[in-house]
């Protein structure tokens, strides 16, 4: 079913519409919400809140890009989940990992400039736009994705070692990028 026949369900406030999205969307939702939370429940439990807030915010709201808007609402609720200490008592997911890994990047920033996090954001995406397109890909599976280094190695179809270089390489120019104020090196 077309997306904006999805959206029109929610605004006729047809329950088959939360049956559409779970159809088309479900795997999808409960893949990011496993590799940010660490377990199966913890991703249900979250896909399960999504559908409720996407019920409850279509009307008013009628997105152009469902995809986009349930993605964002999964991730909010996992960010939710794990500030809320729930999936860290179940072991955790990839979350704290790819935290790690950007703290360099981020840790140059006071908190005057983490409060510009605006700014900031619509430099990182200005620099993945310079990217080559598999590079950006790993990048936003890694960062956005919270996927697992071997997932993304099936994924794009290179080794473990590959990406593992790429994100590092790719790391190092964004800090490199963000030092410079926006000027790739």
């Amino acid at each position: 079913m077309e997306d904006s026949m999805i959206v029109q369900l929610f605004w006729e406030r047809n329950e088959s519409a939360l049956s559409a999205v779970s159809e088309k969307y479900g795997r999808y939702c409960t893949a990011v919400a496993r590799n940010m939370l660490g377990n199966e429940q913890s991703a249900e439990e979250c896909v399960n809140d999504m559908l409720m807030e996407l019920w409850e915010s279509i009307p008013p709201n009628r997105p152009k890009h469902l995809l986009a808007f349930i993605s964002e609402i999964t991730r909010n609720n996992a960010l939710n989940a794990i500030k809320g200490n729930k999936a860290q008592k179940r072991g955790g997911g990839e979350y704290n990992i790819v935290l790690d890994e950007l703290y360099d990047v981020a840790s140059d920033y006071s908190v005057e400039r983490i409060a510009e996090q605006h700014e900031i954001m619509a430099a990182v995406n200005r620099f993945l736009e310079k990217l080559p397109e598999r590079k950006q890909k790993v990048f936003v599976l890694r960062y956005w994705h919270c996927c697992g280094v071997s997932d993304i190695a099936k994924i794009v179809g290179m080794s473990e070692a590959n990406v593992y270089n790429v994100l590092k390489r790719v790391r190092k120019k964004l800090l490199e990028y963000l030092r410079k104020g926006g000027e790739l090196i």
